[in-house]
């Protein structure tokens, strides 16, 4: 992991070059000026939604802000390359027609690589499994849509990656392509699947509106599919709101993140056990991570940490490591907002041992760090741990 400047000092470096008074700027993203100044001392964590802010004011993309914590000549850079090649031909497959039972179990574990946040070895074997899959798909007869959903379900697996790693313009590109394979499935779920990452995109640009009309509209293709499966609907409408939830709490908008929130519930009752189905994961205890995030999100951290200490006593045991690992960094960024610092710690801690690929790398868990480690914890061993594995410079 190589080190790269906090979003905090990019801000300040992006401001001054714009030649941009803290008050000016603060006042153009709807901050504080006492806020914006933590924010560039390092003293306050900058959130996703104050990022898409200080992005819009100073006419830069949100990753100019967040920087990119782990490229140059490295092994992810590499791999990240090689993907990047091999959706630029996603006509134009080099590899050859696997045997399908072959085909199904590497497809099989890169999903699951997805969900245990291997973001490595997922990278790793994607190139040649994109080909192999879109070859496959290109020579079935007639285009058989069961070999159309195998490609969407990889491009699902890429996207992950791509977002992970924060390769936006990747992430963007490996989005079209899914796309382009979902409409030739016939099958409503990977359409959904496909709406969902390209939801994703606009809530990493932090173009909230855009990100929930993307939502509303795959909500309503769904529903008027004539062939979706009745018992499965379910997961992919409330997946669905959960994507809105995020975004909508995130545009700031209680009602509308309350509307997704009360959907996601009333399709997640007949769920108790998450499942995972075109790397979608739904159900009672994922819906309740995303109320958690909710909440911190609309500024109500105090409900966050409510959620968050039962939620630590007794762990969610039907979520993949992806989502687990997310609901810690969530869980120490409420702890952080409500000042229980060695909560935030603990929080932290079982991030990194669920999650140990997606933690170094997430956003809010470098911020999180960093702000720990400004405010005066540097003889903290298992702290001092955490800042060099999430490559921050100190």
């Amino acid at each position: 992991m190589e080190s790269a400047p906090a979003p905090g000092e990019n801000i300040a470096v992006l401001r001054k070059a714009r030649g941009l008074a803290q008050a000016k700027l603060a006042r153009a993203a709807g901050i504080s000026v006492s806020y914006l100044s933590k924010i560039e001392v390092g003293t306050r964590p900058v959130t996703p939604p104050v990022v898409a802010a200080l992005a819009k004011a100073m006419r830069v993309p949100t990753q100019r802000i967040y920087g990119q914590p782990f490229l140059g000549p490295s092994e992810q850079a590499d791999l990240l390359n090689d993907l990047r090649s091999a959706v630029r031909r996603y006509t134009l497959p080099r590899e050859d027609v696997p045997a399908p039972e072959q085909l199904a179990a590497d497809v099989a574990r890169a999903m699951q690589l997805r969900a245990e946040t291997n973001y490595l070895e997922l990278l790793g074997m994607l190139p040649k499994l994109l080909g192999q899959a879109t070859a496959t798909a290109l020579s079935a007869a007639s285009g058989e849509a069961g070999a159309w959903t195998q490609v969407v379900d990889v491009y699902g697996c890429a996207y992950a990656a791509a977002h992970r790693l924060a390769q936006p313009d990747l992430a963007d590109m490996i989005v079209s392509r899914q796309t382009w394979a979902a409409r030739q499935t016939w099958n409503p779920e990977a359409e959904v699947a496909a709406a969902w990452n390209e939801a994703g995109t606009y809530q990493s640009a932090g173009q909230y509106e855009d990100g929930l009309a993307i939502v509303e509209r795959a909500v309503i293709q769904y529903e008027r599919a004539s062939d979706r499966t009745p018992a499965r609907s379910s997961v992919y409408l409330g997946s669905l709101h959960l994507r809105g939830v995020v975004l909508a709490s995130r545009e700031k908008d209680e009602q509308a993140t309350a509307a997704h929130l009360r959907k996601a519930k009333l399709h997640a009752e007949g769920i108790p056990h998450d499942v995972l189905r075109h790397n979608l994961t739904f159900g009672q205890e994922n819906t309740a991570l995303y109320e958690l995030a909710a909440h911190i999100e609309l500024g109500k951290p105090n409900k966050a940490a409510e959620m968050a200490d039962p939620l630590l006593k007794r762990p969610p045991t039907t979520l993949t490591p992806n989502r687990l690992g997310r609901m810690y960094i969530d869980m120490a960024r409420a702890r952080l907002d409500t000042r229980n610092y060695s909560g935030t710690e603990e929080a932290l801690e079982r991030a990194f041992r669920i999650a140990p690929q997606m933690t170094e790398v997430h956003p809010m868990a470098r911020e999180v760090v960093r702000v720990l480690f400004v405010l005066h914890q540097r003889a903290r061993p298992k702290l001092m741990e955490m800042a060099k594995r999430t490559g921050l410079t100190l």
